[in-house]
């Protein structure tokens, strides 16, 4: 395994074991994102809940939610994209559906729409009862690999 994320030829070859180890001392590793599954129609991850994710409700800060949905969107559609370029999001629409203050979270990103030169990805995240708690899509933008 390498330790340098630059030296990786496609998002193809990357497993979720080392995309989590490339995110260590990044954003969401900050709250344990860890991701669990990855592949070009779906990739998934899980997290714990803490009080550091909390607003001053004591509920999970939306925040959270928009991080999740957006690197698991952007995960997904660059794996799917491959060597063919890398992907940037250029929108991020998150609903929030059920407060939460604990517990294990679980999302899935699926693609909507895979498009030359576009892609859209609905993200779900679930609770340990498998409710809803969080829905989102992201609009990225596929970029050449010129730029």
């Amino acid at each position: 395994m390498t330790d340098d994320f630059s030296s990786i030829k496609s998002m193809a070859d990357v497993t979720p074991e080392l995309m989590n180890k490339f995110s260590e001392g990044t954003f969401v590793d900050t709250f344990g994102l860890k991701l669990t599954e990855m592949g070009p129609d779906r990739v998934a991850a899980e997290w714990v809940v803490t009080p550091t994710q909390h607003q001053p409700a004591g509920i999970v800060n939306g925040g959270v939610y928009c991080t999740v949905i957006e690197t698991l969107a952007s995960v997904a559609g660059s794996v799917w994209l491959g060597d063919r370029g890398s992907v940037v999001g250029v929108n991020n629409n998150t609903d929030f559906l059920r407060a939460v203050r604990e517990g294990v979270l679980r999302g899935v990103a699926t693609p909507v729409h895979r498009g030359r030169s576009q892609q859209l990805w609905v993200v779900v995240i679930t609770d340990e009862q498998d409710r809803t708690v969080a829905r989102g899509q992201v609009r990225l933008q596929n970029l050449s690999p010129q730029g």
